[in-house]
């Protein structure tokens, strides 16, 4: 696998881990499900990872890149499992809506799966780490629209759990964004 086709996988990637996280942010905004803490902290193991694939496509495949990634998306896989695990007692309830009937969160811990099943299957294909005597191939447009799209979330769920949390501690079960609460009149 060369580097140019490495950057085209991470690219895709990347596409898949920014249609989660649209996936989720237009599950906050168009049906109102605020994320919890835990589901806020998953946002940011989807957000590592988009980190590693991002610096895949900018710099070129690395390993080290690659280790950015996977322990991203072990992180995430540990929150996921951590929600799972709260709400698997039955009678404890869950949180938010089912899609095909899984929840969000045990979504996400397939998707962390997959990433890292992914990223460790890139790694088997050392020849895309070899650097070229010519120039380096530079990251194509779809590549780097790919990383816009990702910076542009990362900022989008940044401004938005700052909205929900506001300075202090997120609540466990939130019901409206904090921050813009404190700005209404009396």
């Amino acid at each position: 696998m060369t580097p140019s086709i490495a950057r085209t996988l991470n690219a895709f990637g990347l596409l898949a881990v920014g249609l989660v996280l649209i996936a989720a942010f237009l599950d906050q905004v168009l049906l109102g499900e605020l994320p919890c803490p835990l589901c806020l902290l998953q946002r940011v193991g989807f957000m590592g990872a988009a980190l590693g694939l991002a610096l895949n496509i900018r710099f070129g495949p690395r390993p080290s890149h690659y280790a950015v990634t996977i322990l991203s998306a072990c992180f995430g896989g540990m929150v996921s499992i951590r929600q799972i695990l709260g709400h698997i007692v039955p009678g404890t309830g869950t949180y938010g809506s089912a899609i095909l009937g899984l929840h969000f969160y045990s979504w996400a811990l397939l998707v962390f799966g997959a990433i890292v099943l992914g990223c460790t299957a890139l790694l088997f294909f050392e020849r895309q780490f070899e650097q070229p005597e010519t120039a380096p191939a530079r990251a194509t447009t779809f590549g780097m629209a790919m990383v816009g799209l990702a910076a542009t979330l990362a900022l989008a769920n940044g401004v938005s759990t700052v909205l929900e949390c506001g300075a202090g501690l997120c609540p466990d079960n939130p019901v409206a964004y904090e921050l813009l609460q404190g700005l209404k009149r009396p």
